[in-house]
């Protein structure tokens, strides 16, 4: 499988226009339609990033079953 990425603007008329594409004319492809802004903003992508961690008690001993779940 082929993967083709680019980006365009939409028109007044709410239609979009991909050129010079990669493909053969008359073969089937699958379009996928998705805001730039939300595939480049990575704190949506993942909210903790830059969180601070506090562990409580780090050097306490685990309890025997806690073990299993590791």
């Amino acid at each position: 499988m082929s993967i083709y990425r680019t980006t365009t603007t939409v028109k007044n008329n709410g239609t979009l226009t991909i050129e010079h594409v990669p493909f053969e004319p008359g073969e089937q492809v699958e379009v996928i339609v998705s805001r730039s802004s939300q595939a480049l903003d990575m704190s949506k992508q993942y909210p903790l990033r830059g969180t601070p961690i506090r562990y409580t008690e780090p050097f306490e001993s685990v309890a025997e079953e806690d073990w299993e779940v590791l």
